[in-house]
């Protein structure tokens, strides 16, 4: 039986820059760690980023399109980066059912139990900074996340739509 989490502890007084500037760090941070988790796998990290999509799409699987332009790369790159992933043993292209000139993407499941291994220990960590905050606090947490990250999604394409205008 999973232990009952901690009450939510005080959290002291911050302002948004002091917010923001934790934030910068935990992002340079986490930027790190996705350098060590790719190198340990033996792939890139934009390898490992296509990968993580595959994974997220579960059974829906992906064209290589889809993880194109999830990934933000040329459909030219996509193809490199599943040609690697498939030599790794990450992922495997199977026939679309609906369209035999297409190919999807699935991860293998000897390759998950990899990635997992090595996450899971992270997550494990994770969960219990999370046992440490409300319900009410979670919540906060997933809205700010999810908003910030379609925040900067939105601002990478900014960025490249002035890139592709000339601006």
């Amino acid at each position: 039986m999973p232990a009952e989490p901690h009450p939510a502890e005080p959290r002291p007084a911050a302002t948004a820059a002091q917010a923001l500037e934790a934030m910068d760090f935990f992002i340079a941070t986490a930027h790190l760690g996705q350098q060590e988790m790719a190198q340990r796998l033996g792939v890139n990290v934009t390898d490992l980023l296509s990968f993580a999509y595959v994974l997220r799409a579960g059974e829906n699987l992906l064209t290589a399109g889809d993880i194109a332009e999830q990934a933000h790369v040329t459909t030219g790159a996509v193809t490199g980066i599943l040609n690697r992933l498939e030599r790794g043993g990450y992922v495997t292209r199977v026939p679309d059912p609906t369209d035999r000139r297409r190919v999807r993407v699935a991860a293998r499941p000897e390759a998950v139990a990899k990635v997992v291994a090595l996450y899971q220990p992270y997550y494990d960590r994770l969960d219990a900074v999370f046992a440490q905050y409300s319900a009410d606090e979670i919540a906060v947490l997933h809205d700010w996340f999810s908003r910030t990250t379609n925040l900067a999604l939105a601002y990478i394409e900014e960025l490249r739509a002035k890139d592709a205008g000339g601006e």
